[in-house]
């Protein structure tokens, strides 16, 4: 067991201070000195010598008990406290990796969307050149089928040259 000195040999036995010096002194509560010279004794000689008081030895196993609890807890906290901080560690390094992933994603939609915004344009001035098309066709065919019809119409009155050349925007001129 620990040693004490002699004030706290007084405080667990309940004897005053003369009387644990004469005990000391007579021989009958062994101790040992320190290099200092001081007296330190055995709680256990005390024990033997003198007996503890219940309630000093009852706090002193409640102090000692409710300190072994507080070490215990500093210890539960410890753990705890390393433990949040390895989850706060994985957090960080998942909300990294799921920026990085957003960042990506919003990378590739720009392109989409710039892909589709350049194909969208193409298809219009494809539309716009299809149109055209079309409309010179038309423009042909509508020509075309004039010149039939002022052709099969000339035919009929005889008079096929003077009305191509009015259509033609030529005009006879007097011998």
């Amino acid at each position: 067991m620990a040693k004490v000195g002699v004030q706290r040999a007084v405080e667990l036995t309940g004897k005053s201070k003369s009387t644990i010096q004469r005990a000391m002194n007579s021989g009958k509560l062994s101790y040992s000195t320190n290099d200092s010279g001081r007296r330190h004794i055995d709680v256990s000689e005390l024990e033997r010598v003198f007996g503890v008081k219940q309630a000093v030895a009852d706090n002193v196993v409640e102090a000692e008990l409710q300190k072994a609890k507080d070490i215990l807890e500093t210890e539960r906290m410890k753990m705890r406290i390393r433990t949040l901080e390895d989850k706060l560690h994985l957090a960080e390094e998942q909300i990294s990796d799921l920026k990085a992933q957003r960042d990506q994603w919003q990378k590739q939609a720009q392109q989409v969307l710039i892909t589709s915004q350049f194909s969208q344009k193409q298809a219009e001035d494809f539309k716009a050149e299809i149109k055209e098309r079309e409309a010179r066709a038309r423009a042909r065919r509508e020509q075309a089928m004039a010149t039939k019809t002022v052709v099969s119409g000339s035919n009929q009155n005889g008079s096929n040259t003077s009305f191509l050349n009015k259509i033609l925007g030529k005009t006879k001129t007097a011998a």
